[in-house]
């Protein structure tokens, strides 16, 4: 027991040495070419901070629900013939959960691009 605590400690300080010891170490030269994004070695132009669509975020967002859903289907498709018609049920009840959650962000207008 001793020991895990003994060496989650080591594990913090040695992180926490290593980012005060680079913050002591590291040049401080402040320029302006520095602050201004890198547009892949082109000259930059415009504001580094641009507002674009929240439809990106929305499609974003459903394509990483639906990306953990496929993860969490393969080992259940594995091992479906085994553990039997329980295990076909429960897998139904998590599709219907998230088939509604689809059905509710197409009513809702997310899926549509404006």
């Amino acid at each position: 027991m001793y020991y895990l605590i003994f060496l989650a400690l080591t594990g913090a300080l040695f992180v926490l040495g290593a980012f005060f010891f680079s913050r002591l170490v590291a040049p401080r030269v402040p320029d302006p070419v520095k602050e201004q994004p890198y547009e892949c070695g082109e000259v930059p132009h415009g504001q580094a901070w641009t507002q674009f669509n929240v439809g990106y975020y929305i499609f974003a967002l459903l394509f990483l629900i639906f990306d953990v859903e496929v993860i969490f289907l393969f080992p259940w498709a594995v091992v479906l013939k085994e553990t039997g018609l329980w295990a076909l049920v429960e897998g139904g009840v998590f599709l219907m959960i998230l088939i509604f959650g689809l059905v509710f962000a197409w009513r809702k207008g997310y899926l549509v691009w404006h």
